[in-house]
């Protein structure tokens, strides 16, 4: 009886989203059967966006950039470069979704070389979303928990073109994104945007340096101490480490990000209190 009815059920459901103007939702992936789990609080953390290798004792949340493989037995967060083109890989972007200036000059992040993506409407905002999409998607496929979208700032490089109100938008966009597919997703730095957490739907803070820029406290009070930070000093790490109910989350880390073993590697956490 209940297979000749549910036609008739699914078409009435389908009906009254038309008539409210809801989209129905996506059709179900594997990742989108779980509900997303956030990382554990006050748990150690490494940063390994420049190579993976075996995470050190007491580092329980490993993030890795998404072309990696997850840590086995740990929370993996995987980080994308969302608000601006890899170095180098610009080709990877259509050219109407790499922002350009009045005169048709590239606008570039000169810390990192990287051009930033046209976010200034709602279409481009959605095509950008979609190809991010894809590899939130893969995030979830090879067994990553969360998402750190990075460059969530990058309007602040836009030299005006592009506004906080385009940022958070498209971060909204992510966040659907990540949560459909079963991932916990982070907001990056932007201590002046942590307020709209909720309405954005973000899930827990991975911040650079918010000891040196006295910006922790923000963070904890936005996302319910769900926060690591990476700082890339010693007075960072001192700063940080000082803050109630952040330690032991924070790592100190070198700029490149480097593998253990490989010259120039640094790390370093909160001393045993």
């Amino acid at each position: 009886m209940f297979s000749f009815r549910l036609p008739g059920l699914l078409l009435a459901v389908l009906l009254l989203l038309a008539a409210c103007g809801t989209d129905p939702a996506p059709s179900a992936s594997p990742g989108a059967s779980r509900s997303p789990r956030l990382p554990p609080r006050h748990q150690g953390v490494d940063y390994q966006l420049g190579g993976s290798y075996p995470p050190p004792a007491g580092a329980r949340i490993v993030v890795r950039d998404h072309t990696a493989k997850p840590a086995a037995g740990h929370y993996n967060v995987c980080y994308v470069n969302a608000f601006q083109a890899q170095p180098g890989r610009t080709a990877d972007w259509p050219a109407d979704l790499l922002l350009r200036d009045a005169r048709g000059k590239a606008v570039i992040d000169r810390d990192w070389h990287e051009q930033l993506i046209d976010l200034r409407t709602p279409e481009r905002r959605k095509r950008a979303a979609a190809r991010l999409g894809k590899q939130i998607a893969g995030c979830a496929e090879h067994g990553f928990q969360a998402v750190e979208p990075d460059n969530y700032d990058s309007y602040t490089r836009s030299h005006g073109l592009l506004d906080a109100s385009d940022a958070t938008a498209y971060l909204t966009l992510l966040a659907r994104t990540a949560h459909h597919h079963g991932l916990a997703i982070a907001q990056k730095n932007t201590a002046e945007l942590a307020s709209r957490r909720e309405k954005v739907g973000l899930d827990f803070a991975v911040t650079e340096e918010c000891g040196a820029y006295e910006e922790c406290g923000t963070y904890l009070r936005a996302f319910d101490g769900h926060v690591v930070d990476i700082e890339y000093t010693r007075e960072g790490l001192r700063a940080a480490c000082a803050v109630r109910g952040l330690r032991p989350a924070v790592v100190l880390r070198d700029l490149d990000l480097v593998p253990r073993g490989e010259k120039g590697y640094v790390r370093a956490v909160c001393p045993a209190s």
